[in-house]
């Protein structure tokens, strides 16, 4: 079941631009971000900030276990995370087909965690990817637990 966002006002598709930080600024790192919402399940498959993107479908560990995930994977990028052992990864095939298919991507970089559980996020991309009929450039980056890139 697609939960288009149960009407919360911050399930809203949005853009977001990220403003040079200020001399003073208390931002230590710049956030990458582009868009809102970032969950899978939340973003609206016509959302303007996926027309020809290069989209990052990200397993959700991956940001927690690689510290420069946003200036090493999501510079430049939209963003979709999943996971695939905890959500209820049924409608996302069909979803990501749409995306696919309707929004003429540019490249897709599936970053999944090295534990065996992560790689079905890389197997449902492909299926979808499969059943777009689209023949977008597809790169799996493996992330280890202890956050170093794998491959």
């Amino acid at each position: 079941m697609t939960h288009p966002g149960c009407g919360c006002p911050g399930s809203m598709a949005r853009t977001i631009e990220q403003p040079e930080p200020d001399e003073g600024s208390t931002v230590r790192v710049r956030s990458e971000l582009r868009q809102w919402p970032v969950q899978l399940h939340l973003i609206p498959s016509t959302a303007s900030y996926l027309q020809d993107a290069d989209l990052l479908i990200s397993a959700d560990c991956v940001a927690y276990a690689m510290g420069g995930m946003h200036q090493d994977l999501l510079k430049g990028k939209a963003l979709a995370i999943a996971c695939p052992k905890l959500d209820d990864t049924t409608p996302y095939v069909e979803k990501l087909a749409g995306i696919f298919s309707t929004n003429a991507i540019k490249s897709i970089t599936v970053a999944i965690m090295e534990v065996p559980c992560c790689r079905g996020l890389d197997i449902l991309v492909r299926e979808a990817l499969a059943r777009s009929g689209q023949d977008t450039p597809l790169e799996c980056v493996v992330i280890g637990v202890n956050g170093e890139r794998r491959n």
